[in-house]
């Protein structure tokens, strides 16, 4: 995701108002009898935001335009912190090295991706997680945790190599705790701003969606 994408983030304060979230493509189909079928279009879910909502005054309406001139408009893509949804930890709690599991030892694999799941009695679904927070990734095996000189961190594709001598042991369980962000795109070519409008409470609508690979 190097081409067309800026290694840069969305301005904090402006995404911390922003309304959205992930969203499903499902077809549904009505049975003859009245029943139903249902498929899964996607495997993954797909983000979008509006961060329309975030502004709140003329700074930020500067701030946002010439964020979005950077990245004129669609053509690059960019990091976004989801407001509630950015941590491998669960809302309001510390990250730590055990939060995630994303492989398992077999004495010679040293290459894995981070990944985070979401999970209850009825089922469970992995995403990739490709954009890492710098300085916030912490990794352990078998529950004990690795000093930052053990593995490597690639904050741009989110894989993380172990170094030669930290190679996970066969079966051994290697987790994970992390921030991180989302890659995305303005999901416009042009911003409606009226400053009336914007004055008098009407904010205009921002949408970005989520790059897939």
């Amino acid at each position: 995701m190097t081409d067309g994408f800026h290694e840069v983030r969305f301005p904090l304060r402006l995404s911390l108002g922003a309304s959205g979230g992930p969203g499903w493509r499902t077809d549904i189909v009505a049975l003859s009898n009245g029943g139903e079928t249902r498929n899964a279009r996607w495997a993954d879910a797909r983000r979008r935001y509006d961060v329309g909502t975030g502004l709140r005054g003329l700074d930020d309406l500067y701030q946002l335009t010439a964020f979005f001139e950077a990245r004129r408009g669609q053509l690059y893509g960019f990091r976004f912190r989801d407001p509630v949804d950015h941590a491998s930890a669960p809302s309001g709690q510390a990250v730590t090295a055990i939060d995630q599991q994303i492989g398992v030892g077999d004495g010679v694999k040293v290459l894995f991706e981070l990944s985070k799941t979401y999970a209850d009695a009825g089922g469970a679904t992995t995403r990739r997680i490709e954009k890492p927070a710098e300085g916030s990734v912490v990794l352990a095996v078998d529950g004990l945790a690795l000093d930052p000189g053990d593995y490597a961190i690639d904050h741009t594709t989110g894989l993380v190599t172990i170094a030669p001598g930290s190679v996970p042991a066969p079966g051994a369980i290697v987790t994970t705790g992390y921030e991180f962000d989302i890659p995305v795109r303005f999901d416009t070519d042009r911003i409606e701003i009226s400053l009336a409008a914007f004055k008098a409470g009407s904010v205009p609508s921002v949408p970005l969606v989520e790059i897939r690979p």
